[in-house]
This record gives C-alpha cells, structure tokens and sequence, in this order.
C-alpha cells in the first residue's frame, strides 16, 4: 500500500510542476509550432509540384513521368497532413484560451468557412477549367465557362469543387464537433484522463500507445473507405484526421511535460522514423497484398507517422522557438499562399506540360512560379486591402 501512496504522490507532484511550469509560461507563444506551420505548408507547394510529375492521378500531368519521384512523395505524404492537424489542434488550444466556446465557433466559422466559400467561387473554378480544356471536355475561353457551367453538377462528374482546400471543411466540422469536449477538458485539467496522458508523455515512447486509434482506422476502415476528400464518404480520412487533431489538443494540455520529452529524445525519434520508413517501403514493394500483410502495413505505417511527427516537433522545439521578422510575416501570408498556391501552379503548368523539358527546369519554373505569383497577389492585393483580408482568412486590420 505504501509503495502505491509514494507513486501517486509522485504523479501528483510531477503534474504540479508541469502545471507551475504551465502557468509561468501561459502566455509565451510556440515560435516553433508558427515554423513548423509555415514550412509544412510551404512543403505543400513542392509535394503539389510533384504531383504534376508522378503517375498518381492529378488534375494535369506533364508529358514525362518520373518513377523515381515517388520515393521522396511517399516519404513526404506519410506525415505532412497528420502533423498539420496535430498543429490545428494544438492552436485550438490556444485560441480556447481568450475565447469563450461560443466565440470560438464564430471565429472558426469567419477564418474557415469564408476563406472556403470565396475558394471554390473564385480560385478553385480556374483549376477544374484547365483540367476540362486538357481533357477536351469543354472548349472555349474561361468566360464561358464561369459562372455559367463552373458551379454545374458536383465535381468529378460536374464542375464545382473545393479541391485541395478539402482541408478547410474538414478542420470546421472537427473544431464545432469537439468544443465541448475541449471546454470539459480546459475546465477540468487535472481529470484523470490528462493526468495518464501526462504520465504517458514522460516516457521516452510513452506517447506512442496514442497511435493504437490510428492503427484501428488505418486497419479497419482503409480497406473500405477510399480518400476522396468528398467528407460524405470519406470516412476513414475523416476520422484518423479528427483524431490527429484531437491529440493535439491533448499534448498543449501536458505541454511542460510534452515538450520537455520530445526535444530529450527527438534523436530516438529521428531513427525509429528512419527504420519505419525502411520497413514500411519494404513491405510495400516487396510484398504482395494478403491479410497478413495489410494488418502490418498498417501499423508499420502509423508507427512511422507518429515517430516523424514527434521528431519534427523535438528538433522544432530544439532549434526554432525563437521568434523573427520572417517568421511574423510568413506566420500571416501562409493561409492565403495555401488557398491560392495550386490554381497558380495549375496555370503555369498548363502551360509547360507538353514542352520537350526536362524534370528540373519544369520543376523550378513551377516552384518559382507558384511562389512569386502567390507573394505577389498577397503582398500587393490581399495584404494591404482591409476588406479583403478576411475573404483569405486574416484578420481586418
């Protein structure tokens, strides 16, 4: 019995220091979460790019594809959505730091629902153009085709479409789905719960019982539900990315302890990430598909996601929570450069598809181009025009 006292007498006193921890640096902000949000999605331009070259379907491909590139893209899209929205969650937290529940789901609804509408009025409609003009589904000028048959029938048998802003819904509906749970657990911070989450975050892989939901919806629910980014149907998609968010939320509620882990052992992290993806790779081309098979894919792959986001997080707290003039200015452009990024680059690689090219200058062309354009609408448009800013998200200054 005494050794039970002494070790809950050691929990209790170890969350007491986090939450002292916690409470002298409530009101630092996460220079590294802002890093890793701007670079994760300014890795989205890239991994978008790359879709132009690999045989994955996409809406345009270029007259050459290149094998080799899926390699790094496997690599990238194992883990460049889940951690975004471990990140959206981990805001959430913040955000539910000033606001009432109530004044959350109104700002969710003005800085996502908006930015959605105005999307898929004016900057999606450019991008399914382009892919009927290339599929000889329609001919004629743009002015023809919006509005008049842009918004006919839901896309792919129709026109309208939300595409690659198919994120933005998504993070709606988890962020009104979970308010009440997140006011339950904001209110009630040492709940047992958060504690045993606290306690898992301690230990160096502590955290990594978190992907056995992960594991159920990559087994169970995969094989059925295709991605479609559809919402109706995409239940396997939908749900692992609720999750996702859902832990965000839980690991700022231990943050002391979490981020004190994390950073100790990013280097752990690093090679279990590396030996995932050896393994993972291995499985998948150099085994055919079975029962068998599939169940293991399927924790191999979770146990890979997880260990890449938590070394990204461990290197990020390590060497980026530092603020700078960069940082505030890419922190504010990094929501418009995402809603407007793949109309631009579909435009200009409309343009280069069928060029006798090779990979690296269509590739750094469409990089170049896609940055510049989306800087310059912003910096000169979007930025500066009070009115406009919250059409694409940002605060009316």
């Amino acid at each position: 019995m005494s050794q039970k006292l002494a070790v809950r007498h050691k929990l209790l006193f170890s969350w007491h220091i986090a939450l002292t921890f916690e409470q002298k640096y409530k009101g630092m902000r996460r220079h590294d979460l802002d890093w890793l949000r701007v670079l994760v999605f300014g890795l989205l331009i890239f991994y978008h790019v790359g879709m132009f070259f690999v045989p994955w379907g996409f809406h345009i491909k270029n007259n050459i594809i290149y094998d080799w590139l899926i390699y790094p893209m496997l690599f990238v899209n194992q883990w460049r959505l889940p951690i975004l929205f471990v990140i959206s969650g981990m805001g959430t937290f913040y955000a539910l730091n000033k606001r009432t529940g109530k004044q959350f789901a109104l700002e969710r609804i003005i800085r996502l629902y908006i930015p959605l509408t105005v999307g898929m009025l004016l900057i999606v409609p450019p991008q399914v153009y382009i892919e009927r003009l290339v599929n000889n589904q329609f001919l004629g000028n743009y002015f023809e085709f919006w509005p008049s048959m842009a918004f006919n029938g839901i896309y792919p048998e129709g026109n309208f479409s939300w595409h690659h802003l198919w994120f933005l819904p998504y993070l709606l509906i988890f962020s009104l789905l979970l308010i009440p749970v997140f006011l339950y657990l904001k209110k009630h911070p040492a709940n047992k719960f958060i504690v045993w989450i606290n306690k898992l975050a301690t230990k160096p892989f502590g955290l990594f019982w978190l992907i056995i939901p992960l594991y159920l919806c990559e087994a169970f629910l995969e094989p059925f539900f295709n991605v479609t980014h559809a919402l109706i149907d995409d239940w396997f998609n939908f749900t692992s990315s609720m999750i996702l968010f859902f832990y965000g939320f839980l690991l700022i509620s231990v943050k002391a302890t979490f981020w004190k882990t994390v950073e100790q052992y990013r280097k752990w992290y690093l090679i279990a990430g590396l030996v995932g993806f050896s393994i993972l790779m291995t499985i998948i081309f150099g085994f055919e598909d079975s029962t068998v098979i599939h169940f293991t894919e399927a924790l191999v792959k979770v146990f890979n996601i997880w260990a890449w986001i938590m070394t990204l997080f461990g290197y990020a707290s390590k060497h980026l929570n530092k603020p700078s003039k960069t940082l505030s200015y890419a922190n504010e452009a990094v929501y418009p450069f995402y809603i407007m990024h793949q109309t631009i680059m579909i435009i200009i690689g409309y343009y280069l598809m069928d060029l006798n090219w090779g990979f690296v200058p269509k590739f750094s062309i469409m990089i170049l181009g896609t940055f510049l354009g989306s800087w310059l609408i912003y910096e000169f448009l979007i930025r500066r025009w009070k009115l406009i800013r919250p059409l694409f998200g940002l605060k009316m200054k």
